[in-house]
């Protein structure tokens, strides 16, 4: 068990990761920028250190600085949370080479996973159903103008870090096209300190099955549950509802239960921890 963390993040995620460490009797380091020093996640640590600057390149995606304060404070290990540098498989394994436990994938695992782009490309190996789309970062404008007309509107500007929703942007006609990638990628720079988009489809109305897929450290699999969601296209989130499919195993089934078929796991040198990611990938299962 660890006797102290760092919680590489803010807000609710920080506070919850804290809530649960001192139930377990762990002690917790807060990080935050010069704009937050009031803020919850703060108050309730045990131990709170500036990261100084406004910006999230200047804290909460300064790799040096972060790693820096784990290792003054003596922490075991650093907890990501969601967003930020929770994907960024560089800092994972400069967590893990400095001696601390990076809780969460490794390196190898998001580099293959976390990325968009390489998961989806690992999806397409597999012989996974992805969404239509081309499955490489823009280089330029003009490149996104020939790729969206090959793809067909309305399409889907997609970040290849990261995730929930964030950089995401639906273009329906052709002349919007400039104005939305500049604004997909300024958004997605800001949040994960990464601008590489990819197009796809945009399928509208769409509904899809999810089963969320977990391994441990030990190459031990197990799902997670199975949900019926439904897309915005206001909000571009799902709305989902645990409602249970025939056709589908139970919550906690176990992986070697599964019929052969959806047993898809590509070769690795290193555990997968399937999580959600692959449905954002598109391995769902889509229907109109």
């Amino acid at each position: 068990m660890f006797k102290k963390i760092l919680i590489a993040n803010r807000g609710e995620i920080a506070v919850r990761v804290m809530q649960t460490c001192k139930r377990l009797g762990i002690g917790t380091v807060a990080v935050y920028s010069d704009p937050d020093f009031r803020s919850l996640h703060v108050a309730q640590a045990d131990e709170a250190v500036p990261l100084g600057g406004a910006r999230p390149t200047e804290s909460y995606l300064n790799k040096e600085k972060i790693l820096k304060v784990a290792q003054d404070t003596g922490c075991q290990a650093i907890h990501p949370g969601y967003g930020f540098l929770s994907e960024n498989a560089a800092f994972a394994d400069r967590v893990t080479a400095a001696g601390i436990t990076f809780i969460g994938p490794s390196g190898p695992v998001i580099a293959r996973l976390g990325d968009k782009i390489a998961s989806k490309q690992l999806a397409i190996q597999a012989g996974v159903p992805t969404v239509p789309g081309h499955v490489k970062a823009l280089s330029s404008y003009a490149e996104a103008q020939a790729v969206a007309a090959e793809v067909g509107y309305p399409i889907l500007l997609k970040p290849a870090a990261g995730g929930g929703g964030k950089g995401m942007r639906t273009v329906e006609r052709p002349e919007d096209l400039a104005s939305a990638l500049k604004v997909c990628q300024q958004e997605t720079l800001k949040a994960f300190g990464d601008d590489t988009i990819f197009i796809e489809r945009y399928i509208t109305a769409p509904r899809h099955i999810e089963i969320q897929v977990m391994a441990d450290a030990h190459a031990t699999p197990f799902t997670w549950a199975s949900a019926n969601a439904r897309s915005s296209a206001v909000t571009r989130k799902s709305s989902r509802s645990p409602l249970p499919w025939p056709w589908m195993p139970n919550p906690g089934h176990e992986w070697a239960k599964w019929p052969a078929a959806w047993r898809v796991r590509p070769a690795m040198s290193t555990p997968v921890p399937w999580n959600s990611s692959l449905t954002t990938t598109g391995s769902s299962i889509f229907w109109r």
